[in-house]
């Protein structure tokens, strides 16, 4: 197996492992914690494409996810009061992933990096903008790994 194909695996394996013990609501901490463990050190989003990188110590994987937005668009103007809100939405369980990507890009997100040693995510705009939130640490019980 080729580092690419074991990457592939890695992060194919750590995804399930997350969606398995992951609440509905709070449940990034634990996605995350789940990717970290599996050592996938970053994640890189870019909106409204929806690709996601994801950083491995040798090497890295990306997921095409289904875009936002077909031709051509104006770029919204960063706000950081409603990246909170939708981030807040997300955290409280009230909206699925593809809607948070959807509000995040609406709140001027055009790209959004997790560290996962560092436990942070940084939500930026066009134009430089950016918006640092801290997540919690959090224990991955292996009983509730289905």
């Amino acid at each position: 197996m080729t580092n690419t194909d074991k990457n592939i695996e890695t992060l194919t394996q750590a995804q399930k492992r997350a969606m398995s013990v992951r609440p509905k609501v709070a449940g990034f901490p634990y996605l995350a914690e789940a990717l970290r463990q599996a050592g996938i050190l970053k994640n890189i989003w870019s909106l409204p494409s929806c690709q996601s990188i994801y950083l491995m110590k040798d090497g890295g994987v990306v997921q095409q996810g289904t875009p936002l937005v077909t031709g051509t668009h104006p770029v919204p103007k960063f706000d950081k009061d409603a990246l909170i809100k939708a981030l807040r939405t997300d955290q409280a369980g009230n909206s699925t992933f593809p809607e948070f990507l959807d509000s995040a890009w609406k709140a001027g997100v055009v790209k959004y990096e997790v560290d996962f040693p560092r436990r942070q995510v940084n939500y930026c705009g066009a134009n430089g903008e950016s918006y640092l939130e801290e997540y919690p640490a959090v224990e991955i019980k292996e009983s509730l790994v289905g």
